[in-house]
């Protein structure tokens, strides 16, 4: 049998195993219903200048230390909601009830003066709830439309596998689109547009799961981890009795700057050629050295994680000041793009390998290539080589050990 080549030639080590852990000017049928009278739907954007990959990591800081008076720990959650936030994608958060996924993203909105929504997930649940209807007004002998909770910059969908498939489908179509059909017109959600949905991964009776092509719809999946006995006590001093407020430290318009910027930052084709090999590693690990990884992996990952690794790196690479995308980037997002695009086979459970277990294999093997930048000479690392990212770049990266 033929094997595939592999698109990356690469002479370095292979990256060490880690913890992966529009114009906002808009076009609606009808205004959207505001919550507060004092945070518009559609705030005009601002002239924010031309801004640099410095000002705007500077900018990414500021909002997150302001983030961090409300939550405490989670760096790495919330440092992904930003990435997905400034690429234009979506999160799927993932873990037990009381970890302030809520609380995260209402933080998050009132950072940047963004509208909030909330919809809580249930088994009757319909999509008019979801995206709104057409409601027939007697006294005007005419049909209005009333549009759903779903039109905010910042929508949360609590507890998104409570629902049935209708209703999670109706969430597809403003996720990719941003638009919602209704009585046949369109109705375009207010920019930027952000879904985090939630999910209990412990619950088993009266849920849903989402299907592999609606979770694909996602560009991340977060898992949140219980917090170190230490923020528990920061968490209980400081939520005990008079919980901070977040302040608005960034506005919509510098928003829609920063996800511009965020498109032009510089990816070169070997770094290009690693994301795709990544992706083609889950498909067909045995041209990768992996061969025992082939009876547990059923369905690999589609290219649109490809897209997602380089969109999300780009995001990444802008929060930490640089207008060039480096493999480390990749490899720190990978984790998060990759989980919930693999289809883990009966094999796998049955001794249980997890989907964790198989991206550490994945990432501790593909070869990541070496970049310099074009005015710098590549510095050496810790182990002699010389390599432009390895052991410089900053990473919240930590020691993941397969079980």
């Amino acid at each position: 049998m033929l094997a595939y080549r592999q698109l990356t030639e690469t002479s370095g080590v292979a990256a060490s195993r880690t913890d992966p852990g529009a114009d906002p000017a808009e076009k609606h049928v009808q205004p959207v219903p505001q919550s507060n009278p004092a945070e518009p739907a559609d705030a005009p954007e601002q002239d924010t200048g031309t801004i640099d990959a410095a000002t705007a990591s500077r900018r990414v800081e500021a909002l997150m230390f302001e983030m961090r008076k409300v939550i405490v720990g989670q760096d790495r959650a919330l440092e992904r909601m930003l990435a997905s936030l400034l690429c234009g994608g979506h999160v799927l958060l993932e873990s037990v009830p009381g970890l302030a996924k809520t609380l995260s993203v209402e933080t998050l909105a009132q950072t940047v003066g963004g509208t909030f929504s909330r919809i809580q997930f249930t088994p009757d649940l319909l999509p008019a709830d979801v995206v709104g209807t057409r409601i027939y007004r007697t006294s005007s002998e005419r049909f209005d439309v009333e549009l759903g909770p779903v039109f905010a910059n910042f929508v949360l969908a609590d507890e998104i596998n409570r629902a049935p498939a209708k209703v999670q489908s109706a969430l597809l179509e403003v996720m990719a689109e941003k638009q919602v059909t209704i009585g046949g017109k369109r109705h375009e959600v207010p920019l930027p547009f952000l879904v985090l949905a939630t999910q209990n991964p412990i619950e088993s009776e009266g849920v849903y799961p989402l299907p592999e092509a609606q979770r694909d719809r996602f560009l991340m999946k977060v898992v949140i981890d219980y917090p170190a006995p230490g923020e528990e006590i920061e968490i209980v001093q400081r939520m005990g009795t008079h919980p901070p407020t977040a302040s608005e430290v960034m506005t919509l318009g510098e928003v829609t700057a920063l996800q511009r910027l965020a498109e032009d930052v510089f990816v070169e084709r070997s770094v290009m050629e690693y994301a795709v090999n990544l992706v083609l590693c889950t498909r067909t690990p045995e041209n990768f050295g992996l061969p025992e990884l082939r009876t547990f992996i059923e369905l690999g990952a589609s290219p649109r994680a490809s897209i997602g690794l380089i969109r999300a790196g780009r995001a990444l690479a802008l929060m930490r000041g640089r207008s060039y995308l480096t493999p480390q980037d990749v490899f720190d997002v990978a984790p998060e793009i990759l989980r919930h695009r693999l289809l883990l086979s009966y094999e796998a459970l049955a001794r249980d390998v997890d989907v964790e277990n198989v991206l550490a294999r994945v990432l501790s093997t593909v070869q990541a290539p070496h970049v310099a930048t074009a005015n710098q000479a590549a510095p050496a690392g810790p182990n002699g080589n010389t390599d432009a990212w390895h052991g410089t770049g900053s990473t919240d990266a930590q020691p993941w050990v397969a079980r």
